[in-house]
């Protein structure tokens, strides 16, 4: 992923998008699961992260 991203999500904001809850989040930033930026105390994830995120787990349907 190209680290020149121009928009970041707040935790709340990432979480809201990816219909989950903060601490889900938050622990998968703990377990250096997601791309994050990290300025002092402020943490922001890439839209481009959460958009591969939400790509990754796109499942087709199944033709019967």
């Amino acid at each position: 992923m190209k680290r020149e991203s121009q928009q970041l999500l707040t935790v709340a904001e990432a979480a809201n998008r990816l219909g989950l809850k903060e601490c889900t989040i938050r622990r998968r930033i703990l377990e250096r699961t997601i791309v994050y930026v990290k300025n002092g105390r402020s943490v922001r994830i890439p839209v481009e992260a959460v958009d591969e995120l939400i790509a990754s787990g796109w499942r087709d349907p199944i033709e019967v």
